[in-house]
């Protein structure tokens, strides 16, 4: 199941790479006070035809083995239960748990 999870996180990434700077675009024609309202809600309209998935709102940080969504740290990009046992196994370099 997280396998599914992680797939459908990375396609979102992509869409939104691919999307970004017509997004963008979009989004500053809206906010420009200075252009006529015809045309600011012109540019409003193509942004709502944009996909949904093509947000990075949408985009989630996942566990890499086991697809939870929260309390992932993005350096290693893996969850906090998985980095504790692989710290206390010891295959993660320079990390090492600590006990005293």
């Amino acid at each position: 199941m997280s396998e599914k999870r992680n797939i459908r996180d990375h396609k979102r990434r992509l869409l939104a790479a691919k999307y970004e700077l017509r997004r963008k675009l979009y989004k500053a024609f809206c906010k420009d006070p200075d252009l006529p309202s015809d045309m600011r809600d012109k540019h409003r309209y193509k942004l709502s035809k944009l996909p949904r998935n093509s947000s990075f709102a949408r985009v989630r940080n996942r566990c890499i083995s086991t697809g939870r969504p929260r309390s992932v740290y993005k350096f290693f990009r893996i969850s906090r239960i998985v980095f504790r046992g692989l710290a206390s196994r010891g295959p993660l370099m320079g990390i090492k748990k600590s006990s005293w």
